[in-house]
């Protein structure tokens, strides 16, 4: 009882801080990298753009020093830039194919367990000394059977992430892709924890072939606390081979309507633009820069 009292006051004063940090509704912001680890806009590009809000992939482990804490700190202040969250990630992770990813992403699959959780108590623990109120990855492929062994070792270890991070003030936000809207919304159900949330990523439910996006969020848009602007075509075999990103606004999610139906559940988060174009950085920065324009037309 006194774990779910101090979680929902907890959760009341993470609401009220948010709330007084933002002058805006649906700020628009960046995934930036502070090292050469993992998708997003290289740190001081993120900086440049515009943006108010970041989420930061976390950088590898040895370069989460306090020097490195400081630089960061002291960037956002001068651009006027808030941290929404830490992306976590691990080492061996691939996205090669769908079934790569099955095998090789986040805490779900077995053999990297262990190991990979107290990694991402590590970036937890980074990400509180940046002060940062969320961490938020990709859990990787939830087991179809819910009566499996497998699957309820899956939501354990889910309740055993948001118990840290909420020891370090912080929620926890599931990357979609992997799941349809209904076995998100049971998993969520089941892990049966008050600071588990979603970051909505529509462009995942089309490039894993896991559903209609805009469907997908009216089943789980009052979990979504964070969103990613990303676009994707579907592929001609949808959940067998991968669908083809594409600039925000060009591809299948209907981006107009995807910030409607945000905008239903009183969503008033940050618009995080997702754009991975690394073999071409300058094209990656110019999509950016024109997805903030959209958005801005958009809001």
């Amino acid at each position: 009882m006194n774990r779910i009292f101090f979680c929902f006051v907890s959760l009341l004063l993470f609401a009220y801080n948010v709330s007084a940090a933002e002058n805006e509704k649906l700020p628009i912001g960046v995934i930036a990298r502070f090292d050469d680890h993992g998708a997003g806009l290289p740190f001081d590009k993120a900086m440049e753009s515009g943006v108010s809000v970041i989420q930061l992939k976390v950088p590898v482990a040895a370069n989460r020093t306090e020097e490195n804490v400081k630089k960061i700190l002291d960037a956002l202040k001068k651009h006027k830039v808030r941290l929404v969250c830490v992306v976590s990630g691990f080492a061996g992770e691939s996205y090669k194919t769908i079934p790569t990813v099955k095998e090789t992403v986040g805490l779900a699959p077995e053999k990297t367990r262990k190991a990979r959780f107290e990694e991402f108590k590590d970036v937890s623990d980074f990400a509180k000394r940046l002060g940062a109120p969320s961490i938020q990855f990709h859990l990787g492929a939830v087991p179809h059977d819910t009566a499996s062994k497998e699957y309820k070792d899956v939501v354990q270890i889910t309740r055993d992430a948001c118990d840290y991070v909420f020891e370090n003030g912080q929620s926890l936000n599931l990357e979609t892709g992997q799941e349809t809207g209904a076995a998100l919304l049971q998993f969520i159900r089941d892990v049966n924890r008050l600071n588990l949330h979603v970051n909505f990523d529509p462009a995942n439910m089309i490039l894993y072939g896991c559903g209609d996006p805009i469907e997908a969020l009216r089943i789980v848009g009052r979990f979504v606390r964070s969103t990613h602007c990303k676009d994707a075509r579907w592929a001609k075999q949808p959940g067998k081979e991968w669908g083809e990103e594409v600039l925000f606004g060009t591809g299948d999610v209907n981006a107009p309507l995807f910030l409607e139906t945000l905008c239903s559940f009183g969503y008033d988060g940050p618009l995080i633009i997702e754009r991975e174009n690394r073999e071409s950085p300058e094209q990656q920065y110019n999509d950016v820069l024109k997805t903030i324009e959209y958005l801005k037309q958009l809001k």
